[in-house]
């Protein structure tokens, strides 16, 4: 596990040292080149959404979605980002639950962290809070947030169950969780793709099964779990990506043809039983 997680760290360090130079970084889950047509990082926010944030928070994004834009964040909500990097769904976040709500943006990366306050700066916002930690264990205490959001990074952690048990602590009853990711659809993932380390890092690896990611969640606690696919990936997407790690095989490309997915995550966790009333006293 904690080479998996030095590997992320220099992988998403070298993200925010590039995106300072205003370089759009290798993709994080995706070809390591061409980052513009990528299929999975690239167009993932809208042109007013892009404006409304420092371009750097911008071009240090390494997601696979938007969750902000499908989260249904309410003005006074407390908002918390696993794995928040440059800050850019932070930000957004924090724009959307206004001066009475707060974002905190959860990372372990120093670069990241350090570019994200930066961004944090240039944006004027003040609703915003960075935090240094890992996702397996959250630096805030129970009950303590309404909603949480990631954007493909929950699939990089060796412990998955550790960090919904996390989310699940952190939320308050009723509190969200909706997160973007990459999903499996099917059967495993061949052992050749788990075994590379770059691959795991690039979000493809590291993914869970639907199934498995919907047992997790109730394993934890959580109900009304939901699985919406937002952009579905070809062989022919991932070729340039495979070829780079020698696994470009057509044994290999036939294997994932279809089978990982970009996915808008949904579950709450329980709200308190609503109470019944049986006397005339009771009410009052």
């Amino acid at each position: 596990m904690d080479t998996i997680k030095e590997v992320v760290q220099q992988k998403y360090g070298e993200a925010a040292r590039s995106a300072r130079a205003g370089v759009k970084s290798g993709c994080g889950c995706g070809t390591s080149s061409c980052c513009d047509s990528d299929p999975i990082t690239s167009n993932l926010y809208d042109e007013s959404q892009a404006a409304a944030i420092p371009a750097e928070a911008l071009l240090a994004s390494l997601g696979c979605g938007n969750p902000t834009a499908l989260a249904e964040l309410k003005p006074g909500e407390v908002v918390l980002d696993l794995g928040s990097g440059g800050g850019i769904d932070v930000l957004l976040s924090a724009k959307r639950v206004g001066p009475t709500g707060w974002a905190y943006g959860l990372d372990m990366t120093d670069e990241m962290l350090a570019l994200a306050r930066e961004n944090q700066q240039k944006s004027g916002l003040t609703n915003v809070t960075f935090l240094k930690g890992e996702i397996e264990q959250i630096p805030l205490t129970n009950n303590s947030v309404d909603v949480i959001i990631s954007n493909c990074v929950i699939n990089l952690s060796a412990d998955k169950d550790r960090v919904i048990a996390e989310a699940f602590r952190v939320l308050r009853p009723g509190g969200r969780f909706a997160v973007s990711d990459v999903v499996v659809r099917g059967e495993a993932v061949p052992d050749a793709l788990r075994r590379n380390m770059e691959l795991w890092v690039g979000c493809v690896a590291g993914a869970l099964e639907e199934s498995s990611y919907r047992d997790k969640l109730a394993r934890a606690g959580f109900e009304r779990t939901d699985v919406e696919p937002t952009r579905v990936y070809r062989a022919a997407d991932a070729r340039q990506f495979l070829e780079e790690a020698g696994l470009a095989d057509d044994a290999t490309l036939t294997q994932i043809d279809g089978r990982f997915m970009s996915a808008f995550i949904r579950a709450r966790k329980p709200a308190p039983a609503a109470k019944t009333c049986c006397s005339s006293t009771c009410c009052a």
